[in-house]
């Protein structure tokens, strides 16, 4: 018996494999990525960088800016995300106004814009001047009457279907993956799932253009939520071009949670909220070095944004108020009813969403989206046009609603009855009666709100870019306006009730109906998104409304626990679970006692697991097994009759590295014998050169015994990230669970279908 290495006189011909090859450690699409060893491969890379600094001062220098590679990209992530949500903004506003006119002294000029510039614009009409055009002036000379009214609704339905086709159009030929809101798949991703070209730069410049017709359309849908994919695509694409993140996917996925912080900054103005709505609503790995990174990243997203002042208003926030007076104890309780609403409207939208969605999928519906969005685009349309409140984008009628009504308001809503006696600051006006402007804007409200809870069901989820946080934040805005109105009201009617004889004299300012819709804003989006902290920061970093942050935890906790006892899923973790994304959840409780041994696969009746063994198998074997089974990945074992464990081999570098040593390597045949230790085996003479393969072992995989308990397992893979768990008993190799398992076993605990979890 010869040694097989003595044959060339030299075994390093066989160890090529110790130099790293292309694509080795790189995941399939629709693929698990392997948390542990990503985390390894960056200390080892790290621990590398760290010896090599003190070998010269070029090392020392590489050193340096591989350490701050991490602050350049969050630099990069946060001007790119600003500077983009900047342009989407500016945008939105023009293409909103230029479906009702057109400003003469620029085109390029909204209304607002235009009707700055212009001399002749007088405050009490300050949406009216010369230089802005509604269509039927422009057309046929007409402001007023049937013809122009008809002309103008006539325009809107049209310009609105244009925008809609055109950005269906675009997503269905160019970016796919730019429809939705993309959060479901960012928090996905997020986990450690691969979904390629999800963030690639087609889907970045697709979606910025999309949403901006999407949006001006007057859909109802927001912006807010696509932007946090835009900002996570500008990361992806920021972190491609350092080694240090592109080489990784572990690391990957920190600038991603870091990017998810800088979306939420620029969409709602809102830095420290965007960083607590990384770390509580979409990211799965934070630590904190994370928690800084995403800070600095959301602070320069929102210094950009702040510099191109699209709002114009000077201020970052999307809807500032000022309220000129505090809130009492006793409105509590319409606030905690608010939240309640908020609660039951999350579920309602919830249910009915994901039900449509569903049918989307599995009927005809599903094989025309670009006439399904035409047909909803139309009906949104020709009933938003004739309601005041639905016609305007939405962002302006939540600013509207959270308006509080001063000496100046021009707003339906701030139609008073005024006391002719009256001699008071301008700024504490009391409680008056309401007049025939309220009652209108009532009846239109309540309206546009049955409008738009229906609408926004059918809305979310077509084949294009569709946010859900501006449409919940109106429903929410809405009902809270009227019921503020509503006590409002009450109080002035009835000041002598012991309700408010303590805080609501004759002649004072009690209620403010504006606070009571964006507590009802807030109560609305905690309940379809199941938010709370990072909620009730955005809404009063949104607003400026520090001093009533208690009624707006009392909402948001309120229409938790509310929809919380209809079911804990909120709409993204519904979408996941809708879209079979291997998505483990972190808020999930298993208490069911089952064991490892009765999910491990093989089962009882199944054919055995299928195995590498250390020194016995040649190439062809090797090859035979990848080509006959579709697993990630093989266990080794000393022999197929022992059983005993050595260690781990994925598939995809088994298929890499055979490839390699088939191109690099002279001698290996398909009867070459594989081997998986450090000394090659005991061969005839005349075989032909092994190959060794030990490089791409993972000689420390994650084993279980047969009888840990399921509840165990699960919190393991959900800590460590793991995609596959080797289960053994006295070191034998019994079977394999992998997340794929855990995760339909606890569809099946909690009886629902296990096959609807699709990806490895």
């Amino acid at each position: 018996m010869v040694n097989a290495g003595d044959m060339n006189g030299s075994g390093n011909l066989m160890d090529f494999l110790d130099e790293p090859f292309p694509d080795v450690g790189t995941y399939e699409d629709f693929h698990t990525i392997d948390w542990l060893r990503e985390k390894s491969r960056d200390t080892d890379r790290h621990r590398k960088i760290t010896s090599k600094s003190k070998e010269s001062i070029w090392e020392f220098i590489k050193s340096l800016l591989d350490a701050w590679s991490g602050w350049v990209v969050m630099l990069l992530i946060g001007l790119l995300a600003g500077t983009l949500a900047g342009v989407i903004d500016l945008a939105v506003d023009w293409m909103t106004d230029l479906k009702e006119g057109v400003c003469l002294s620029a085109f390029w000029y909204s209304h607002e814009q235009c009707c700055w510039t212009s001399n002749e614009t007088t405050f009490d009409d300050r949406d009216k001047c010369p230089q802005w055009q509604k269509w039927s002036e422009l057309l046929v000379n007409q402001s007023e009457g049937a013809s122009a009214y008809i002309l103008n609704y006539f325009l809107y339905i049209m310009w609105a279907l244009c925008f809609a086709f055109l950005a269906v159009s675009l997503v269905r030929v160019f970016a796919p993956y730019a429809c939705g809101s993309g959060i479901p798949e960012i928090k996905t991703i997020l986990s450690g799932f691969i979904i390629r070209g999800y963030l690639g730069k087609w889907t970045l410049l697709i979606k910025t253009v999309t949403l901006v017709l999407v949006v001006s359309s007057g859909l109802s849908l927001g912006k807010e939520g696509p932007l946090v994919h835009v900002a996570c695509c500008c990361g992806n694409f920021f972190s491609s071009l350092f080694s240090k993140y592109s080489k990784n996917e572990g690391k990957r996925r920190e600038v991603l949670s870091a990017a998810a912080a800088a979306g939420v900054s620029v969409a709602f103005g809102a830095p420290i909220g965007g960083v607590l709505f990384s770390l509580e609503e979409v990211s799965y790995y934070f630590p904190l070095k994370t928690l800084w990174r995403s800070f600095f990243a959301a602070l320069v997203a929102a210094f950009t944004l702040r510099s191109i002042n699209p709002f114009g208003n000077s201020r970052l926030v999307l809807f500032y108020v000022e309220y000129h007076t505090p809130w009492y104890m006793a409105e509590l309780f319409p606030f905690i009813l608010l939240g309640v609403f908020g609660g039951l409207w999350g579920t309602l939208f919830i249910r009915c969403n994901i039900a449509w969605c569903r049918r989307r999928k599995t009927t005809r519906l599903g094989k025309y989206p670009v006439l399904e969005v035409i047909v909803i685009t139309a009906i949104t349309a020709i009933i938003a046009y004739p309601n005041p409140y639905t016609r305007r984008s939405t962002s302006e009628l939540i600013s509207e609603l959270f308006n509080d009504c001063g000496a100046l308001e021009s707003s339906q809503l701030c139609d008073y009855i005024n006391d002719p006696n009256m001699t008071r600051p301008v700024d504490d006006i009391p409680d008056r009666p309401a007049g025939p402007g309220v009652y209108t804007a009532m009846w239109q409200l309540a309206l546009a709100l049955v409008f738009k809870i229906v609408i926004t069901i059918f809305t979310f989820g077509m084949k294009i870019p569709s946010g859900l946080f501006i449409p919940s934040m109106a429903v929410g805005a809405m009902a809270g306006r009227m019921v503020g109105i509503g006590v409002e009201q009450l109080a002035y009617h009835h000041h002598d009730w012991i309700v408010f004889r303590n805080w609501c004299r004759p002649g004072a300012d009690c209620v403010t109906p504006g606070l009571y819709a964006m507590v009802g804003a807030a109560a609305c989006l905690g309940g379809v998104t199941r938010m709370t902290v990072s909620l009730v920061v955005i809404m009063f970093e949104l607003t400026g409304g520090l001093e009533y942050i208690v009624p707006l935890m009392a909402a948001a906790v309120t229409s938790k626990w509310v929809a919380d006892a209809f079911g804990k899923e909120g709409i993204y973790e519904a979408h996941i679970h809708l879209n079979g994304y291997p998505f483990l959840d972190v808020k999930d409780e298993f208490t069911h006692r089952t064991l490892a041994t009765d999910v491990m696969r093989p089962r009882r009746g199944e054919a055995p697991l299928s195995v590498l063994t250390q020194d016995s198998m040649t190439v062809e074997d090797v090859e035979t097994l990848i080509k006959e089974t579709d697993y990630n990945g093989f266990p080794v074992v000393v022999s197929k009759d022992s059983e005993r464990l050595i260690g781990f081999a994925q598939r995809r570098e088994l298929i890499l590295a055979i490839k390699n040593a088939r191109q690099r390597q002279d001698g290996v045949v398909s009867n070459s014998i594989v081997y998986f230790t450090e000394d090659p085996p005991e061969l005839p003479p005349n075989s032909p050169h092994p190959l060794k393969l030990r490089r791409i072992l993972n000689l420390s995989p994650f084993t279980v015994t047969d009888h840990t308990p399921m509840e165990t397992v699960v919190d393991i893979f959900r800590k460590l990230g793991l995609r596959q768990c080797l289960v053994t008993r006295s070191g034998r190799l019994l079977g394999i669970i992998t997340k794929k398992d855990v995760l339909r076993h606890m569809a099946q605990m909690a009886n629902q279908d296990p096959e609807s979890i699709m990806f490895n």
